[in-house]
């Protein structure tokens, strides 16, 4: 998914066109998710990016989305560009925890 999203035009409510982009963004992420997985592919990951527009876009974390929408919106943007893009997750293991912190957890005063 790559869109410019407009927050300005005229006899639409900016609010209204505020929300309606997080929808949109959301029922995208919420349609790729429900994919079958490929064989080894543990979750449905994304690269994303946001900006003013696309040539100033840089990469984010998925999370971060919706309170850099927020921050455009407050600051009085015209528009933004988001770019959300499908990729295998693959899970990884923890890993181990220090032998110190474990041994505290274990003294077993109870």
């Amino acid at each position: 998914m790559r869109k410019t999203y407009l927050l300005n035009i005229d006899g639409k409510n900016r609010d209204r066109l505020l929300e309606a982009s997080k929808h949109d963004i959301r029922k995208y992420v919420k349609r790729e998710r429900n994919r079958a997985l490929p064989e080894g592919v543990d979750f449905w990951d994304f690269d994303c990016r946001f900006g003013a527009d696309e040539a100033t876009a840089e990469v984010v974390h998925f999370a971060t989305l919706t309170g850099l929408i927020d921050a455009v919106a407050l600051a009085g943007g015209a528009q933004f560009y988001v770019e959300v893009v499908t990729k295998h997750g693959h899970r990884t293991a923890r890993p181990p925890a220090p032998e110190a912190a474990q041994e505290g957890a274990n003294d077993g005063s109870r």
